[in-house]
């Protein structure tokens, strides 16, 4: 039996996009991407609770993503969860990453060049759904294109 790697995550910026090339000329784009759980305590008093999740965008999806979105931007995205560890200090660290197969820019943009990506961004252009773009045309990276 197979297995389920999904994630589906409706947040806001918390930093502009931060776009990178790989060695091989290959786009990566990073955002943050914050979560807010509204609830009530054992009190009744209302209580949020503000996730963080680091989100990894690839190839042209990826400076669609860094030339359209900006802090604060509501995003709708679907994606998968991936760990990686690294040597920091002489100890290894862990972290775990979203990585993003589709991205839907929510609301509208605050004006100038960022808000004109409304539409479908795919390969071989622009459609007609506002702010969507279906994940990757281009093939999964390689170990050569991860930047750490």
């Amino acid at each position: 039996m197979g297995s389920v790697n999904k994630v589906i995550l409706v947040g806001n910026l918390g930093a502009d996009p931060e776009l990178k090339y790989t060695p091989s000329g290959r786009a990566l784009c990073n955002i943050r991407v914050a979560t807010t759980d509204v609830f009530k305590d054992k009190a009744g008093q209302r209580q949020e609770r503000t996730e963080w999740h680091r989100v990894t965008v690839w190839g042209e999806q990826a400076e669609n993503c860094a030339k359209y979105l900006q802090k604060g931007r509501p995003v709708y995205l679907e994606g998968r969860l991936q760990t990686r560890s690294y040597d920091k200090d002489g100890q290894k660290h862990y972290a775990t990453d979203v990585v993003a197969d589709r991205v839907v820019f929510l609301g509208s943009g605050n004006g100038g060049e960022r808000s004109e990506g409304a539409g479908r961004a795919r390969a071989g252009g622009w459609g007609d759904s506002p702010g969507e773009m279906d994940g990757p045309s281009d093939p999964p990276p390689s170990d050569d294109d991860i930047p750490f």
